[in-house]
């Protein structure tokens, strides 16, 4: 009989790039521009993930943010939090988390790796959280075990309701007819932390459209052309898609459990 576990990891794995396309790729898809994840803007907005942080957090308390980026989800913590420690497998998302850290007075330790493998070298933190990553988890069982391992009382996790590819899925069927799939869900992935034995609870919310659309700018290009598999001389295609599309808005979950 399939479990939910098997079921979010065969799901996740429809999501690879057909090997025609990948083979044809000027450069690999799977970018994770800097830029995209420096902590600006608003961090303090009373999501549902940060209120579920904030609800358990103390004064002066600590905060381990799990697939850290650049530090978003716990800069936002910051305060009550005093203390984050960030993990993440790119070394210049670390040095982003430290340059931050100093710039708002905040103690930072980091931590290099993929996890659950570096667990054992990332100390118990008040509040573990982790943000938009699980989606690049197949065995998410031991992934969040581990998560709960290092949280002394809640694990807050953010993810979109549907698969953060799936803004880009209008883009492959126009420039590839490729039809992508429509799973795993943020649903799917409460399934599994069900089956674990973990108390998880879902709570959707929605990011509004902005009432006009941006201007697409040259980055916008690049980075889609590259998730695209496109060649260079695609960008003027690219750009005319990208500008026919409306102004989206974001449909996200929070997903937390008490330890």
């Amino acid at each position: 009989m399939s479990t939910a576990a098997d079921h979010w990891a065969t799901s996740l794995r429809q999501w690879g790039i057909p090997a025609h396309i990948l083979e044809s790729a000027p450069q690999s898809p799977w970018i994770h521009p800097v830029e995209n994840f420096r902590p600006t803007g608003d961090l303090f907005v009373d999501t549902p993930s940060r209120l579920r942080a904030l609800e358990v957090l103390p004064e002066g308390g600590s905060v381990l943010d799990v697939g850290c980026g650049g530090g978003r989800a716990a800069f936002g913590l910051t305060p009550p939090a005093a203390t984050i420690v960030g993990v993440d497998h790119q070394q210049v998302m670390l040095d982003l988390v430290v340059d931050e850290a100093h710039q708002r007075g905040v103690e930072a330790l980091t931590v290099l790796g993929d996890w659950p493998d570096v667990a054992g070298q990332t100390p118990v933190c008040d509040v573990v959280v982790c943000h938009h990553v699980f989606y690049n988890v197949a065995d998410l069982g031991p992934f969040a075990a581990a998560l709960t391992d290092k949280a002394r009382r809640r694990v807050v996790v953010e993810m979109p309701r549907q698969h953060p590819l799936a803004s880009l899925s209008a883009a492959w069927l126009h420039f590839w007819d490729l039809v992508r799939p429509t799973s795993p869900t943020a649903d799917d992935a409460l399934a599994v932390l069900v089956e674990q034995g973990l108390d998880a609870h879902l709570e959707p919310f929605e990011i509004a459209a902005p009432a006009t659309a941006r201007p697409v700018t040259d980055l916008d290009v690049e980075h889609t052309r590259i998730r695209l598999c496109l060649p260079a001389d695609r960008d003027t295609d690219v750009r005319t898609f990208l500008e026919a599309q409306p102004p989206a808005g974001r449909s996200l979950a929070t997903v937390w459990w008490d330890v």
